[in-house]
């Protein structure tokens, strides 16, 4: 396979290029200057992208540019867990994975139905931007309710229907052509650590491993996923050395035990979790990553390849092991042109999230709601979701968690807004707002908590006479939420999590 690209293969530099993915910001590349950054590194040889932001026909002229510029095809990878739409402007937002598990019944034809036509949209939108591997799906099973980066970009909380949505999210998107990627093998579903910020450490047994957190994984490989994230994760019982690191883990487990035969990747190596350890992707190569994700300096990684292939600290033989997958996978990459149909795409979005809105408690008579006075929407969590709430049209009172509040003979509406996102640390809200929340449910006539975000955060407040999980702070998640307070619709989702 080598030999179909030796030409753009002639030095070792070029075949080390490959194996890197670097960092592509859609919302610089109007920038003369950026562009001929990147021009650059496609004349290197660079193995491809990882697309954050843009606009949707700015991102997909430049993106066939540096294709055209490229002598071997270029991976264009992207952070699609929530559709195109989380990354490219003027794309659809799909719901995150714990809505979609929410919304859609495995054992239900019609659902299926549904699922497939969404991860279709998800495909048509990818292709038509031009992104090749979409990095999902999320596989990790979320076993800690204060796990701060995985939460509700995970399926669930139950192995079963976490193999069997990760299972179908593969199926199709291998089935349209494109690269999928199950993350973050081992799992990182049982943490309470961001591993953007610092190494999160598991506690467990291989043998625990085994039966839980890499089950997804080995069912990932069987339905034929095409690559694996392995997460920054530090698990003292498998091997000492953190698991992008780790021969234990990737050699002799994931493609040795578990016999996986396709593309290794890390996790962006840009995160604190290995900020301290010297030579990372020398480490990561000899442990057998075929992909580096997202360096911090791309051509300092270079020299520190060459130096220790030079230095006999990194065979060349592995370098070309890994160049020979990356360059099979990419013959094989396909390039359909569509008609994308991003209006259907969005009601399509719309319907499973409404779907996805999930009554955890419901007491008799306080739903519906009106726009009387004698309701109270209170807003809490992440202040950056107040000002553009779709609420706050529909009522008259809207406070804040930290306003003087008296909600005696009211009903109190609290939306706590949380999301998951990278370096934040937590996918929850603090002590002291807890309180406050808890002090105005003992003195309101009725109170309805909905959480637009995590829904682990209801298991603090039941006494509330209304829970609801939104699983996320979108303005359709917002919309659906504020259908289902009027009773226009039902709330039709199966939470996919236990609270305790």
């Amino acid at each position: 396979m080598l030999s179909e690209y030796s030409a753009s293969l002639d030095s070792l530099e070029k075949k080390l290029y490959q194996l890197i993915i670097h960092r592509l910001d859609g919302d610089r590349i109007g920038s003369y200057a950026y562009q001929e950054e990147i021009f650059e590194h496609v004349r290197k040889g660079i193995g491809g992208f990882i697309l954050f932001g843009g606009r949707k026909d700015e991102v997909k002229h430049f993106i066939h540019n540096i294709q055209s510029r490229a002598e071997i095809p270029l991976f264009i990878a992207s952070d699609t867990e929530r559709g195109v739409g989380q990354q490219v402007k003027e794309t659809t937002l799909l719901p995150c994975q714990m809505a979609m598990a929410a919304a859609l019944d495995k054992d239900s034809p019609e659902d299926s139905a549904l699922l497939e036509k969404a991860l279709e949209a998800l495909s048509e939108e990818a292709q038509d931007i031009g992104i090749n591997m979409p990095l999902i799906p999320v596989m990790d099973i979320n076993q800690n309710p204060d796990n701060p980066i995985v939460c509700t970009r995970a399926f669930s909380d139950n192995p079963e229907s976490v193999i069997w949505f990760g299972s179908e999210y593969i199926r199709i998107l291998e089935r349209e052509g494109l690269i999928s990627c199950a993350k973050h093998f081992p799992g990182h579903g049982d943490t309470t650590t961001d591993s953007h910020i610092t190494l999160p450490v598991i506690n467990k047994s291989y043998n625990d491993l085994l039966d839980i957190d890499i089950m997804p994984f080995k069912e990932a490989i069987k339905t034929g996923v095409s690559s694996i994230m392995i997460g920054h994760l530090s698990i003292p019982a498998v091997d000492a050395q953190p698991s992008t690191l780790s021969r234990t883990i990737i050699t002799d487990i994931l493609r040795g035990e578990l016999g996986f035969k396709g593309l290794v990747i890390t996790d962006a190596l840009n995160m604190h979790a290995l900020k301290d350890i010297s030579k990372v992707s020398v480490k990561c190569l000899n442990a057998g990553i075929d992909i580096l994700l997202h360096p911090v300096d791309v051509d300092l990684t270079i020299r520190e390849l060459v130096s220790a292939i030079k230095n006999n600290e990194l065979p060349e033989a592995l370098i070309d092991d890994g160049v020979t997958r990356i360059v099979t996978f990419k013959k094989n990459m396909a390039s359909n042109e569509r008609k994308v149909h991003y209006e259907e795409h969005e009601k399509l979005s719309k319907k499973i999230t409404e779907d996805s809105i999930t009554a955890i408690k419901s007491t008799a008579g306080v739903l519906p709601i009106s726009r009387s006075k004698e309701n109270q929407l209170i807003f809490s969590g992440d202040s950056k979701y107040f000002g553009s709430s779709p609420l706050k049209k529909y009522f008259k009172k809207v406070l804040k968690i930290t306003d003087n509040i008296d909600p005696k003979d009211k009903t109190a509406i609290c939306a706590i807004f949380t999301s998951v996102a990278a370096w934040v640390g937590s996918s929850g809200i603090g002590d002291a707002e807890k309180d406050r929340i808890k002090a105005l449910l003992k003195k309101a006539k009725h109170s309805i908590i909905i959480s637009f975000g995590s829904p682990y955060v209801l298991r603090y407040f039941k006494e509330a006479d209304v829970l609801i999980a939104a699983y996320e702070p979108t303005v359709n998640a917002q919309e659906a939420a504020l259908k289902c307070l009027k009773g226009e619709i039902g709330c039709k989702g199966r939470l996919p999590v236990k609270l305790d």
